[in-house]
């Protein structure tokens, strides 16, 4: 089977995020497929753009995933530049077909840019070579720039996206939705309710498997803390407005007379207000904040934690459902998850594998910090137990590119409109 992903913002374990079309890509792969990630050489979210040496695209083969990329401009924020950089993108995605379709005419077309625009050229590769076409919702758009950028209906940006989005629920043979509760929002736009699947997002198996090493990080500093006594609760990763540290900060003045340690470990926009904050409230015995750790020390991290924390605002977005990283990280570690996040959906809940609190609310981060303080050892592993047990079932990247694949190889159910 011959797979064209297009997702603007792709990345790789050499470039960084984002991940998921990588992780599907490799594993289709694996299972006998060609596979061509098309994505713009211009991404925020990576680490590492690609250099595409003086020329306009660039082709280029990591674990076998052929990766071709489309020159885009530069841009910082959400402004003008980013909008060009959308269009440079979807100009390429006409101007290089005859480069992109190079391996051989596709089974199977996704269009998976986190905003709708990248339809259209989707649709029409799929068209001319009789392709199923897939839609891929990572977020709702436009929703989502109207429900936290404030931005109307009426706007002409706005328009031009919702025309897309309403254009990809009519006209794909499926709608796969990182979102698991976003079906009823789609059919109210044209979709037809037996085209949306859920496949969220997922872990990597071997990421986990890999042995530890030698000197765990922070490994000193934590172990002289369960030494002490303490009971400690982390938190790894962004330190962002969004990620709601306030409440969590705010919890440590409330555990004062416990032996239990809030661990911050990350970076980001929010960390220096933070560690401020928790020298102005005198908690630096009941809060620690420390350097981000490299993505590939994380696992070594997390298990020196007795529990872990995950919040977020709270957002009117989140009923759609929520499909963390972070989370599935936590749960991979087999640690208990103090999960305070309003959404359509709650993970840890379904695991059995922690306790859910409303957001952004100090008082419940300590109660729940308190109760799992409180717990025999057994209990808090056959917790930890219940989350990696889950994730394995539901989130490992093996289980969900099969599904995926499934999706890829149904044949097309009529005529698209």
């Amino acid at each position: 089977m011959n797979i064209i992903l297009i997702n603007h913002y792709a990345g790789s374990d050499r470039h960084g995020m984002e991940y998921r079309p990588f992780y599907m890509a490799k594993r289709w792969v694996q299972a006998g497929c060609q596979v061509t990630v098309v994505a713009s050489s211009y991404s925020h979210l990576r680490s590492q753009n690609p250099d595409l040496l003086g020329g306009n695209t660039r082709e280029e083969f990591i674990d076998g995933v052929r990766f071709f990329w489309i020159r885009g401009p530069h841009y910082e924020g959400n402004g003008m530049g980013r909008i060009l950089n959308m269009l440079s993108f979807l100009k390429g995605l006409y101007q290089y077909e005859s480069k992109i379709t190079a391996q051989g005419k596709p089974d199977a077309v996704i269009a998976s840019s986190t905003y709708p625009l990248d339809i259209y050229p989707a649709r029409h590769l799929a068209k001319k070579y009789g392709a199923r076409l897939i839609y891929e919702v990572h977020d709702l758009w436009p929703l989502s720039p109207m429900e936290l950028g404030g931005m109307s209906k009426h706007h002409p940006y706005i328009m031009l996206m919702q025309a897309a989005e309403n254009y990809c629920y009519r006209h794909s043979d499926a709608v796969v939705s990182i979102l698991p509760c976003a079906k009823e929002h789609m059919v109210e736009h044209g979709m037809a309710p037996e085209k949306f699947v859920c496949i969220p997002n997922g872990i990597v198996k071997e990421d986990w498997e890999k042995p530890f090493p030698a000197q765990l990080p922070y490994a000193d500093l934590l172990g002289e803390f369960h030494r002490d006594g303490y009971f400690l609760i982390g938190y790894a990763g962004a330190h962002g407005i969004a990620n709601a540290l306030d409440s969590f900060v705010e919890a440590g003045a409330l555990l004062k007379d416990r032996k239990i340690k809030l661990i911050l470990v990350g970076q980001g926009p929010e960390r220096a207000r933070l560690k401020q904050k928790i020298a102005d409230m005198g908690l630096r015995d009941q809060v620690e904040s420390l350097e981000a750790v490299g993505r590939s020390e994380v696992p070594a991290l997390l298990s020196q934690m007795d529990a872990l924390y995950i919040g977020l605002q709270r957002q009117p977005l989140f009923r759609f459902g929520v499909s963390p990283n972070k989370l599935m990280d936590y749960m991979m570690a087999a640690k208990p998850v103090i999960f305070a996040i309003e959404a359509g959906n709650d993970m840890v809940k379904d695991a059995q594998c922690g306790v859910s609190i409303p957001p952004e609310d100090s008082k419940a981060i300590a109660r729940a910090a308190a109760k799992l303080s409180e717990l025999p050892a057994p209990a808090l592993r056959k917790l930890g137990e219940n989350g990696r047990a889950y994730i394995l079932k539901h989130h490992e990247y093996g289980v969900l590119s099969e599904e995926f694949l499934r999706v890829l190889q149904k044949p097309a159910e009529g005529e698209r409109g």
